[in-house]
């Protein structure tokens, strides 16, 4: 049990170093989810050739996958971009308000009553969220772009809980970045093209890419999957609600002053922290009741 709790922990850094990779990367944001996608979507569907699974879905599935898909593409876009207009330790100070998001979207899509401790905890995050923007006012757009981040990345975790139910969650991942991949690509050419087509993209750009598309998403979700078999899905959503704390930690070490910020900006991100660290404890208790 050790290992798997060694691996939980190594792709949940995976999942925080992802905001790194957007800033080493000189792509726009658009432009850098228009590569990621296809080349995530190549891994996936490699994936799933040496697994031996059949590449086939009902017909009925597809329109729900391709709405997916491009909430996935809009969640990157709007995350990557408010890394580029601000820095790592905002957007991610913000992105941690996902766990709100999804406190109030899974009821309203699953049909039940929203509890009060969602309710209070939701309070918490808005409290942590004021003070943030408060101190961090020059941020104002970037904390705007991961709120919007947030709600999407939010929406997209609860409607692909509804498809994994129903279809493999690896086929359902492979056709969301397709999807994905074609309506980016498609809103790229539609509006003049790549700046930097991919002849033109540096070394360092393409090894930053294939380690996003690659290590930081086709084999950290496929491996958060595996996990479940193994673990809780209380024990894996509460590490993964340690990807913010450890992004803006990269992010400290890595590029210095520019992700420093004052003491009130890192008292409502622990807030936010708190909340979202709490929020599974209180979910438990509600269940079991």
């Amino acid at each position: 049990m050790f290992k798997e709790y060694l691996q939980l922990h190594f792709i949940v850094l995976l999942f925080g170093f992802t905001a790194i990779l957007g800033k080493l990367i000189s792509l726009s944001a658009m432009e850098l989810v228009g590569y990621r996608m296809p080349l995530a979507a190549i891994g996936m569907g490699l994936l799933v050739i040496v697994t031996g699974r059949s590449f086939k879905l009902p017909a009925a599935a597809f329109w729900q996958i391709l709405g997916v898909g491009a909430v996935v593409a809009l969640h990157w876009i709007t995350f990557y971009g408010a890394i580029k207009v601000s820095n790592v330790a905002v957007t991610l100070g913000c992105f941690a308000s996902v766990t709100l998001f999804t406190a109030l979207l899974e009821p309203l899509i699953e049909r039940r009553r929203i509890w009060k401790i969602e309710i209070l905890l939701g309070l918490v995050v808005a409290v942590g969220l004021y003070l943030m923007s408060r101190f961090a006012f020059d941020y104002r757009l970037g904390i705007a772009l991961a709120l919007v981040s947030a709600f999407l990345g939010s929406l997209f975790g609860v409607l692909n809980r509804q498809l994994t139910h129903r279809y493999d969650f690896m086929l359902i991942s492979l056709y969301e970045m397709m999807a994905g991949a074609v309506l980016v690509n498609g809103y790229i050419w539609a509006t003049g093209g790549y700046a930097q087509p991919f002849l033109h993209i540096s070394g360092a750009d393409w090894l930053w890419l294939l380690l996003l598309s690659w290590v930081c998403t086709t084999y950290a979700f496929v491996g958060i999957v595996y996990l479940l078999r193994h673990l809780s899905a209380y024990t894996v959503a509460l590490a993964i609600n340690l990807e913010p704390v450890y992004g803006i930690l990269f992010a400290w070490f890595i590029f210095g002053e520019s992700e420093r910020m004052n003491g009130g900006f890192y008292v409502g991100a622990m807030l936010i922290l708190v909340a979202i660290l709490a929020y599974p404890l209180f979910k438990k208790r509600y269940a079991a009741r």
